[in-house]
C-alpha cells in the first residue's frame, strides 16, 4: 500500500499522528551507506576492479543483493548530495548556491525542501552521520531527528580535515573537535544507532551514513599503511595528451607527467584541491597514489562488515533495505585525470549495491543504467509513501525484482559546475562560471551499451562511446558515418529528457562541432 503523505500538521504531531492513522508500523528500515570519491574499480566484485582489490564485506553485500553495473550517482561532492536530498538533478536544486569561502554554501529550505523531513513527518526516525556538504544549515530538527555531522560549509577552516580532528556537530549544537580516524568514528556511531541508542525503537528508521573516505588526501588508517605492497597497475592509454577524438578542453588535462624513466608521476609533486594540499604517503608515482587510495577503502569495507553484524545481532537484518554507493568515482590517470567531474566512467561511475534478501533477489547483476536521483523514489516506495513533489528519477523497484530482464532505461547526468537551480537557466560565457577544475558544463545520456556526451561549449565535438567494445571510452564514434543516425537519436533523446526535467538551458544549447 502506498500511503499518502500526511498533511503539514504531521510535522508537529509526529509519531502519534502516524500511529493513530496507520497502527503498528512494520515498514522497513533503510540504511544508506554513502562513500566519497569511491570508484566502482575499488570494489572487488566489479569486473573493472584491479587484481589486488579485496573488499570481502562489500562483496558479501553484493551476494545478498543486486549489483548495478552502470550507476551514475553524481558528478562531484556537493551536487551529488543535493540531488540525494531533493530528488532533483543539479539544475533543479533551487536556491542552492556557493557563498563565501569554499565550501561555504547556502539554500532556502522553503524553496529547496529536503525529503527526509517528509519521512520524519510520516513515522520514520531520520538520522544522518558523517560528512555534511550541502549548505551551512544541516536541517537538524526539520529534516533529521538525530545528527552527528562534519559540517564543512559551516567550518571552512576545518574543511580539509577529512580523516582526523574534525569539528563534529551533534543534534544542532556547537561543534566539538573530535579525535580519531573519521571512517572508524562514523562506523562506530552508526553501529551504536543501529543497536538502538539515540532513537525510538518502535519506529522504522532511515540512516544516511556519509563517509568522507576515500576523498583526498586519501589517508588510510594506520593499520592499513603496509597493505597492498605490490600495486602495479597498467598505465592508462591516454594518460598523456593528445587524446584523439576528445573535445578541445580534454587536450589540456595534464595531471600526470612522465619522469625521466617515463613513469607517470603526479604533476606538482602532490595532490592539490580546494581544501587539500598533500604529498603522497608512499611516493608520487601513479602506482604509489593508487595504492594509497585503495588502502583507504579498507576501513570502509571493514565498516560495512560491522554494520551488517550490528543489523544481524539486533535482529533487524531481514527488515532493513541496505543501499551502498558513492557520490561519484574518481579517475587515476584515465584520460589524464586525478579528479572526478568529467563525463567518463573512469571519473564518475560509482558502485551501487541494493540488498534486502527477505524481499529481493540475491547475487544478481543489473546492467541497466541508473542515476542517483532514481534512489529517492525507490526509498519512498519502500516507505509506502507518495512522492511529495515531482522528482527527476524513477522508482527502481521493477529493476530490483527483475534485475536481469531487458530494459530500455536511460540515465541522464547533468554537470553545471558550481551553479544550481535558477542560476543554470543561462549557460555562462565566462570561464570562471563555465568551468570547474578545467572541466566545462556538460550533459550525458547513457542508454544500453552507449553513452552520448554533449559539452556545453560552442563548437566542441559531441561524443559517443560503445561501452561494450570500448569500456575505456577511447574511441569517439561521433564522426563515423555508420553511427550518424545513432548520434542524431541520442541528441534528440537527450534534449527531450532535459525538457522533461525542466532544464531551462536546453533552450540555449550552444552549437556542436559535428556536421550533422
Amino acid at each position: 500500500m502506498i500511503r499518502p503523505v500526511l498533511a503539514h500538521l504531521a510535522i508537529f504531531a509526529g509519531s502519534f499522528l502516524t500511529q493513530a492513522v496507520y497502527g503498528e508500523d512494520d515498514r522497513p528500515n533503510i540504511l544508506f551507506i554513502y562513500t566519497d570519491d569511491q570508484s566502482y574499480r575499488t570494489v572487488s566484485c566489479y569486473p573493472g576492479s584491479y587484481d589486488f582489490v579485496q573488499t570481502p564485506n562489500i562483496d558479501t553485500l553484493a551476494r545478498r543483493g543486486i549489483r548495478f553495473d552502470a550507476a551514475y550517482i553524481g558528478t562531484w561532492c556537493m551536487p551529488s548530495r543535493a540531488s540525494l536530498l531533493t530528488g532533483h538533478l543539479q539544475h533543479g536544486v533551487n536556491s542552492m548556491r556557493m557563498e563565501g569561502e569554499y565550501p561555504g554554501s547556502e539554500y532556502d529550505p522553503e524553496q529547496c525542501p529536503f525529503w527526509p523531513s517528509v519521512f520524519r513527518a510520516n513515522g520514520y526516525q531520520t538520522a544522518q552521520i558523517g560528512k555534511w556538504h550541502t549548505g551551512r544549515d544541516n536541517g537538524f530538527g526539520r529534516d533529521w531527528d538525530y545528527q552527528l555531522v562534519w559540517n564543512r560549509p559551516r567550518y571552512t577552516k576545518n574543511a580539509g580535515a577529512y580523516y582526523e580532528n574534525q569539528l563534529i556537530e551533534k543534534n544542532g549544537k556547537a561543534a566539538e573537535l573530535t579525535p580519531g580516524y573519521s571512517t572508524d568514528n562514523y562506523t562506530e556511531w552508526a553501529v551504536d544507532y543501529i543497536r538502538g541508542n539515540n532513537r525510538e525503537q518502535s519506529k522504522p528508521w532511515y540512516l544516511w551514513l556519509c563517509y568522507g573516505a576515500v576523498h583526498g588526501p586519501f589517508t588510510p588508517a594506520d593499520r592499513h599503511l603496509d597493505s597492498l605492497p605490490n600495486v602495479n597497475i597498467p598505465v592508462p592509454k591516454d594518460i598523456f595528451p593528445p587524446r584523439p577524438g576528445k573535445p578541445d578542453w580534454m587536450q589540456t588535462i595534464e595531471h600526470w607527467i612522465p619522469d625521466e624513466d617515463g613513469t607517470p608521476v603526479m604533476k606538482g609533486d602532490g595532490f592539490t584541491a580546494q581544501t587539500v594540499d598533500t604529498k603522497g604517503i608512499h611516493g608520487n608515482t601513479l602506482n604509489d597514489w593508487v595504492r594509497q587510495y585503495h588502502q583507504g577503502v579498507r576501513a570502509i569495507d571493514e565498516g560495512v562488515g560491522r554494520l551488517l553484524g550490528a543489523l544481524r545481532e539486533s535482529g533487524q537484518l531481514d527488515n532493513t533495505l541496505i543501499v551502498f554507493t558513492a557520490d561519484q568515482g574518481i579517475g587515476w590517470g584515465q584520460h589524464g585525470f586525478r579528479v572526478k567531474l568529467a563525463p567518463y566512467d573512469a571519473t564518475i561511475r560509482s558502485p551501487l549495491i541494493i540488498s534486502m534478501p527477505s524481499r529481493l533477489p540475491t547475487n544478481k547483476v543489473c546492467k541497466a543504467p541508473v542515476a542517483g536521483v532514481d534512489l529517492v523514489p525507490t526509498f519512498f516506495h519502500y516507505a509506502q509513501l507518495e512522492l511529495p513533489w515531482e522528482m527527476h528519477g524513477e522508482n527502481l523497484q521493477p529493476l530490483l525484482l527483475k534485475p536481469e530482464a531487458p530494459s530500455n532505461k536511460t540515465a541522464l547526468t547533468v554537470m553545471t559546475g558550481k551553479k544550481y537551480g535558477q542560476d543554470t537557466h543561462v549557460i555562462p560565457t565566462n570561464r570562471e562560471d563555465l568551468y570547474i577544475n578545467n572541466v566545462p558544463w556538460w550533459v550525458s545520456l547513457r542508454g544500453g551499451n552507449y553513452k552520448y556526451i554533449r559539452t556545453l561549449v560552442a563548437g566542441e565535438t559531441e561524443e559517443l562511446y560503445d561501452l561494450k567494445h570500448d569500456p575505456e571510452e577511447l574511441i569517439n564514434l561521433v564522426d563515423r558515418p555508420r553511427f550518424r543516425s545513432k548520434v542524431q537519436r541520442f541528441r534528440a533523446s537527450m534534449i527531450q529528457e532535459l525538457k522533461n526535467v525542466d532544464a531551462r538551458f536546453v533552450n540555449v544549447l550552444p552549437p556542436v562541432g559535428t556536421g550533422y
